[in-house]
């Protein structure tokens, strides 16, 4: 299914949902961890992300509002469902919690695990901005609900 139909699709079955299409994109920067964040999100066991903010200050981006809505797509570009951002904060990746490792809803979802995984992530993003990670770092952190899935088709 297109973007375009998928997204017709949604807000003929979604009340409330906005005219302008939404912003199209997967998790992670591999194939392997977006398939799978993507599925974690389509279950409804992962309910939260985080991103650098620092990656948004080098692109110009904006950051993510509450009432924001995403379709959330596999590497691939295919989607797999539409989410609306419920809360946003931004958190020093040291004063993240074990509830918000737990709703990212990745691996066994300790905070240990969190910590972890994202710090190599992290480290990732930081070597392709000129900058070194830091416990400090600020961090973009999400909060969404599914509105749509690939089922309801």
């Amino acid at each position: 299914m297109t973007l375009d139909s998928f997204w017709d699709a949604c807000r003929a079955a979604v009340p409330g949902a906005p005219d302008t299409q939404p912003e199209a994109w997967y998790f992670c920067d591999n194939e392997a961890d977006a398939d799978e964040l993507g599925a974690l999100v389509v279950a409804g066991t992962k309910t939260a992300t985080c991103s650098l903010l620092w990656v948004y200050e080098a692109e110009g981006e904006r950051v993510p509002q509450v009432g924001d809505w995403s379709i959330i797509t596999n590497w691939a570009g295919e989607p797999l469902c539409v989410i609306e951002t419920t809360e946003v904060t931004i958190r020093p990746y040291d004063q993240i919690d074990a509830q918000f490792a737990y709703d990212e809803g990745e691996g066994d979802r300790s905070l240990a695990y969190w910590r972890e995984a994202h710090w190599r992530f992290f480290t990732r993003e930081c070597a392709d901005l000129g900058r070194a990670p830091a416990q400090a770092m600020p961090l973009v952190c999400e909060r969404f609900r599914v509105v749509y899935r690939e089922e309801d088709c």
